[in-house]
């Protein structure tokens, strides 16, 4: 019984249908007529104008987002639990050619303006000291916590008045959209460029980065493809992603996991690290606790000594999650 990434989930019959639909003769890389759909899908989403280019991991498309915002010489300000900063084996500084990433904190994961400014008002403006360009936020937070549009809204406006990008890494976009339960437009906010997440919520091998700064997007074409990610059969990365927009699939996935998640967070109000508001559950449990669990058929990861870190899913089972939260609660 997996509840140890949503990485490790099935991939959607809809998404391998649209594949087996993709596969005939079309033009190569992205010039097929499902990549070339995508602007326009993404902009009747968010209701602006976009542009988007698929990527195959959430790396490239974190590492090639910030890329169209900050320069070899500059920097990125993130959490210092950002996905970026802990689990990207160095990627920003690989893909953006030296630049660094400067670090925050802020509860649950998630900066804050107050935080933003204790990094990004003490740098100097001179040549001695690396430059910030760009802000980077995670929705949903690393401990599954989501930013509410006001959130959003005050770091955008930190960003503007200090003349720095905004960038969103949205691996679990779709989880944070379902909790606040508005649009996708309000979920993102004004930010400058979203790494959209898909795999984590039933697609394959398929990320989207969305440009709301349509002309940023041209320069990172090269990068893709310098980068190794411009595929040469790009219609089936495309043809994922659409599949998934497609009668807001993304929204219903996202729901189930959240829905499975808000079950197993009502059996332990005790234990829990964080509030629970996607598809991630952290909760305290001794070593012997997580033993028990994991003798019980649980498979999940130890964070730390004493916690355990819990993520469902959009197929996950009722007879699953039922019984380990169950479980949970008789510990």
């Amino acid at each position: 019984m997996q509840f140890t990434s949503d990485n490790a989930a099935a991939v959607h019959p809809a998404v391998w249908k649209a594949m087996m639909a993709a596969d005939a003769p079309d033009a190569p890389y992205d010039n097929d007529a499902l990549s070339r759909s995508l602007d326009g899908a993404f902009s009747a989403l968010f209701r602006r104008e976009c542009a988007v280019l698929w990527t195959a991991t959430g790396t490239a498309a974190n590492c090639l987002a910030l890329a169209s915002l900050v320069p070899p010489h500059g920097a990125a300000v993130c959490h210092r639990e950002a996905h970026i900063e802990m689990d990207e084996a160095g990627a920003p500084g690989f893909f953006l050619h030296g630049a660094k990433l400067l670090l925050a904190d802020g509860a649950s994961a998630k900066v804050t303006p107050q935080s933003l400014a204790a990094v990004v008002d003490t740098i100097r403006d001179d040549v001695h000291q690396v430059q910030p360009h760009a802000i980077s936020i995670t929705q949903a937070s690393e401990y599954g916590c989501v930013y509410c549009p006001d959130e959003v809204a005050a770091i955008a406006a930190f960003a503007k008045a200090r003349g720095l990008g905004l960038h969103m890494d949205g691996a679990r976009f779709a989880n944070a959209a379902a909790y606040l339960g508005c649009t996708p437009a309000e979920a993102a906010g004004d930010v400058d460029v979203l790494s959209f997440g898909f795999v984590k919520n039933g697609g394959m091998s398929a990320e989207a980065i969305v440009f709301f700064d349509v002309e940023a997007a041209k320069a990172i074409r090269y990068r893709r493809k310098r980068a190794g990610h411009l595929q040469s059969k790009g219609r089936f990365m495309a043809a994922q992603i659409l599949a998934m927009l497609e009668n807001d699939l993304w929204l219903d996935n996202a729901r189930a996991a959240n829905a499975a998640a808000a079950e197993i967070a009502a059996a332990a109000p005790g234990r829990l690290l964080h509030p629970v508001e996607a598809n991630e559950v952290f909760l305290t449990c001794t070593a012997a606790e997580r033993e028990a669990l994991r003798g019980a058929g649980f498979a999940f990861y130890d964070w730390g000594a004493d916690a355990a870190r819990l993520v469902t899913s959009w197929d996950a089972r009722a007879e699953h999650v039922g019984p380990l939260a169950k479980a949970i609660a008789s510990l």
